[in-house]
């Protein structure tokens, strides 16, 4: 069943003001939009599933969508695996909800409990998508019923390999130490976002805003910097040409610094193969990068191998039922990963017949 919210009116003053004012360096006025409660427009959101108890540490897992193939395929198996493992002893995990940010429904409403939100004015992204995630964000805090004090900021290539208690402590958000975000080595450019005033760059944490489990009325603080970090550095050339792909991910960074917020580092929260080789008690695998492997079971990173699986492999149709496993040799976590993958489109019904794209064609 698809519920449909009545969401603040956007108004189309506001909207064009805000690509305006983007390109003259007014970035506060997304912040004057979530305030704005005047709106024709609207958003939907299915039904989520009910938490296994009612402890105040279940926090609802939440992740940033589009609705092209790549990205559906992908939330069909992490919600899978999220429906395996979250009612298994050790878990907090309460609701699940896709935060959609195409601005209309899809084919999966019904399939995977979604939010719909509106992404950025046109052209204010500049090709890079990723900066809708937190704009989507912001939105979905603002407007959605969410019943658990936690949230677990998560996305689609994510795989739970077990349960996951809740990380964060009181008030102190847990997060993943990423080994390529160095604010410190990088503090010239921080520092354009980040004053000398606000304290030294240490205080900022090697960390993007996924995985990380937070209070949701710390994330609530935090979501609306993120997002006009995260425009500002986006049109700083100099920003934008060292941080690329990871550029929102040092926004939020920044963001979480700038409202005085540290986090617990937990290395054991993700493993991301083909670099981490074993399993051990990490409770995520993360599958960003591409496993590519001869017969002899040897990395060839950089080069196709005889044996691969990448996610880029599957742009516009989801990959196949019961891919090859790897050959000998190959390590544990990228095993483990071919192997739930599989798992996963054995069991999710329609696997190859569903049709891609909005539901309003």
């Amino acid at each position: 069943m698809v519920e449909r919210k009545n969401m603040g009116r956007v108004s189309p003053i506001l909207l064009a003001l805000l690509s305006f004012g983007f390109f003259f360096a007014t970035y506060n006025l997304l912040t004057m939009i979530i305030h704005n409660k005047a709106s024709n427009l609207g958003s939907w959101e299915s039904d989520g599933l009910d938490s296994s108890g009612d402890s105040k540490l279940k926090y609802h897992v939440a992740l940033t969508a589009t609705d092209a193939p790549y990205s559906q395929w992908q939330c069909r198996i992490m919600y899978y695996w999220y429906n395996k493992t979250k009612d298994m002893p050790g878990s907090d995990m309460g609701k699940f909800t896709r935060i959609l940010h195409s601005g209309a429904p899809d084919k999966l409403m019904e399939e995977i409990p979604s939010f719909v939100v509106d992404p950025l004015p046109e052209g204010l992204d500049r090709g890079y998508v990723v900066l809708n995630r937190p704009w989507a964000f912001v939105q979905w805090l603002e407007k959605a019923t969410i019943e658990e004090e936690y949230i677990l900021m998560a996305e689609p290539d994510h795989l739970f390999v077990k349960p996951i208690p809740n990380l964060a402590y009181g008030s102190q958000p847990a997060g993943y130490p990423f080994f390529y975000i160095k604010p410190t080595e990088h503090e010239n450019i921080i520092r354009k976002f980040y004053p000398e005033e606000s304290g030294p760059v240490t205080d900022i944490d090697p960390i993007g805003n996924s995985p990380v489990i937070i209070r949701r009325s710390t994330l609530e603080d935090i979501a609306p910097t993120w997002v006009n970090i995260s425009l500002r550095m986006k049109d700083d050339p100099e920003t934008d040409k060292t941080f690329g792909w990871v550029l929102e991910m040092y926004a939020y960074a920044v963001a979480s610094a700038l409202h005085g917020v540290r986090h617990i580092l937990r290395k054991d929260f993700m493993l991301q193969p083909p670099w981490d080789t074993e399993v051990g008690k990490s409770f995520i695998i993360h599958y960003t990068y591409g496993c590519d492997y001869n017969l002899k079971g040897e990395l060839t990173y950089g080069k196709i191998g005889e044996w691969r699986f990448d996610k880029r492999s599957f742009l516009s149709a989801p990959p196949p039922r019961n891919l090859s496993l790897p050959p000998p040799g190959v390590p544990e976590t990228v095993v483990r990963l071919v192997k739930m993958v599989n798992e996963a489109t054995a069991n999710i019904p329609g696997w190859d017949t569903l049709t891609s794209g909005s539901d309003q064609e």
